[in-house]
């Protein structure tokens, strides 16, 4: 009975130094939000995503695992969105700027949105660094919990969602890419 009550102590210990450690790391990456980035909100502690898969342009089946390794600002929009079609040129200049440091952009369009209707909607507002990934049955969006658009997720290089930003947002801004640089450089190479 003695050694449960100490393996728990010891688990219970090591539970509230890792999150007093996400919690400082936390609170350095809120003080970084200006703008529209106050609306980001990090995770006390990093949720585990799924591996439902999404496809690209030529329907070959993707999931985020395929990601890992890198920091993923994944963001769920749609053709219809008029939000999404304000910030995605954000997001795109975005992912031009964070190229070179462990993180990347990635867009999923879900719901019925054709290729076609994504291509039109990607040159009508000139972006030309994001993927033309698709979730047609909103399967992944309805596993992470995707309710309106946009709504843009934060990974870090294990694949798990540590912050959430709903609505759009100036993703190019000098809060954002600082953000994105500082998880990026934080969770090593």
């Amino acid at each position: 009975m003695k050694l449960n009550w100490i393996g728990s102590a010891v688990v219970y210990i090591a539970l509230a130094v890792s999150a007093n450690f996400a919690a400082a790391d936390n609170a350095q990456y809120e003080a970084m939000r200006e703008g529209s980035m106050k609306k980001l909100v990090f995770h006390s502690a990093p949720k585990a995503t799924p591996t439902t898969e999404f496809v690209d342009e030529n329907d070959a089946p993707l999931s985020l695992e395929q990601f890992r390794g890198d920091v993923v600002v994944l963001n769920f929009w749609a053709t219809w969105c008029a939000p999404c079609r304000h910030e995605m040129p954000m997001l795109d200049a975005l992912a031009t700027k964070v190229e070179s440091t462990g993180a990347q952009v990635i867009t999923i369009a879900t719901g019925r949105n054709s290729v076609t209707g994504m291509r039109k909607f990607f040159d009508e507002i000139d972006v030309q660094n994001l993927p033309l990934y698709r979730d047609p049955k909103q399967a992944l969006a309805r596993q992470m919990a995707v309710l309106g658009l946009p709504i843009t997720v934060i990974l870090d290089r294990d694949g798990n969602e540590v912050a959430r930003l709903r609505g759009d947002a100036q993703w190019d801004s000098d809060s954002a890419v600082a953000i994105v640089k500082a998880l990026a450089a934080a969770s090593g190479s």
